[in-house]
């Protein structure tokens, strides 16, 4: 039993990360051929997307923290269906009804979420730079003005 929280900060965190590579090869794409636009289009379009879903991802892994830290990790455990399971998920578990490993899963839980955490921020940011830089190649947005006047 996985609770629907862990299980959407999960899947938002794989799919933020795919759409992130995505908008990184067309970033590369864009970089060797300013001239398309087309690959401009396509630039704005990943990044908006990938920039929205980085801060869903941000949002979520932010709450599968707080949740966990606030419940001391009892929400990892329930999938045991024992009256063994003590109130902190850090204290061992004398049981085998738990069809996984529960030693040592709050502590790995967030070893893992706070750096997913910090690189889908980051992930976030990075997007919104490549939305701005895409808006510039097409001529909108505060800095495309002196852009144009550049390349002439």
């Amino acid at each position: 039993a996985v609770t629907p929280e862990y299980a959407a900060a999960n899947v938002v965190s794989v799919c933020s990360g795919l759409l992130s590579i995505a908008a990184g090869i067309v970033a590369i794409l864009v970089s060797h051929n300013l001239s398309r636009a087309a690959l401009h289009w396509t630039l704005l379009s990943v990044s908006l997307l990938n920039c929205l879903l980085s801060t869903a991802c941000s949002v979520g892994l932010a709450l599968a923290i707080a949740l966990t830290v606030h419940g001391r990790g009892t929400h990892l455990v329930r999938g045991c269906n024992s009256s063994a399971l003590p109130v902190d998920a850090r204290a061992a578990i004398a049981t085998n009804d738990c069809p996984f490993n529960t030693t040592r899963i709050y502590d790995t839980a967030l070893a893992l979420w706070f750096p997913s955490l910090l690189l889908a921020a980051a992930e976030a940011v990075l997007s919104g730079r490549c939305c701005l830089v895409a808006l510039v190649f097409q001529g909108i947005g505060p800095c495309a003005h002196s852009y144009g006047k550049e390349q002439v």
